[in-house]
């Protein structure tokens, strides 16, 4: 595939999945070797290390050699603009504090979008999921459904709230950790129960697979829930933000079309926009 050739969603999903692999092969390689903490971001809990930041590296490098004219907006190195339309939206490591301690709930999510970085702007054309432990992964092609191991995904059937399992994810800083566990302790009567994973992209995809009922969280950044929010379209869940808007960093809620109100409505009573 060269830059000159207009992808198909298919084909941006092959590529996508090639480069997903190598770099959970990498980043494995790297983990099984042992890390440590390299630097922090937004506090002393936000947390990156060496492994990240190389495995962003080789990501971009692999995207510029197939599609040397396509943007990438990740998490950890500045924007590379693009001419061609199409925007990578990369998360090196999604479940950073995770893979740090050792725990097997961490992946690699790669999107492919165009009309720019925006949640509220593109369009997710391809996106693909992986847990380089487990060895699971999610994709999806914008029409052409969510799969896992070639098989197709579809969320569960509905469920009333007071049965749903519902995931969610908190942020770094005390102050919004405050306002997350309000919102959770206010929820989690109405619930069957409350899942915190660590990776808002295996949340998704989880979700898609019928491992979660509904998934919320405030705070993503675009690189959370590129992949993952397209994985859990293509299986038939409802993503939502704020008052039923696209989803963004104030507001991300999904969850199948039978159980989406009602979580939207219980939410909306904890103190969410939703």
């Amino acid at each position: 595939m060269t830059s000159a050739a207009v992808p198909s969603p298919a084909e941006l999903l092959g590529l996508a999945r090639d480069i997903a692999v190598r770099a959970g092969e990498q980043a494995l390689a790297a983990r099984r070797e042992g890390v440590s903490v390299a630097a922090t971001k937004s506090t002393p809990l936000d947390i990156v290390t060496a492994v990240d930041r190389d495995t962003e590296a080789l990501i971009r490098a692999l995207i510029a050699e197939e599609r040397p004219d396509d943007g990438v907006f990740g998490e950890e190195d500045a924007a590379r603009i693009g001419t061609s339309g199409l925007e990578w939206i990369v998360d090196p490591i999604d479940g950073t504090v995770n893979f740090l301690y050792g725990i097997p709930n961490w992946a690699i999510s790669i999107a492919v979008v165009s009309g720019g970085a925006d949640p509220a702007e593109w369009t997710a054309l391809a996106g693909v999921v992986v847990n380089p432990v487990s060895g699971e992964l999610f994709e999806a092609s914008n029409g052409g459904g969510a799969r896992l191991a070639g098989a197709k995904l579809r969320v569960n059937d509905p469920v009333p709230l007071s049965r749903a399992l519902i995931g969610t994810g908190f942020g770094y800083a005390a102050e919004v950790r405050r306002a997350q566990g309000a919102v959770a302790a206010a929820l989690l009567p109405g619930i069957r129960d409350l899942r915190r994973l660590g990776s808002a992209a295996l949340d998704l995809c989880a979700l898609a697979a019928g491992r979660l009922d509904g998934f919320y969280e405030t705070g993503l950044n675009p690189w959370d829930h590129a992949a993952g929010a397209l994985i859990a379209r293509e299986a038939g869940a409802l993503v939502t933000g704020p008052g039923c808007g696209r989803e963004s960093s104030e507001l991300l809620v999904a969850a199948g079309p039978g159980l989406a109100p009602e979580l939207r409505a219980a939410l909306a009573a904890a103190g969410l926009p939703a």
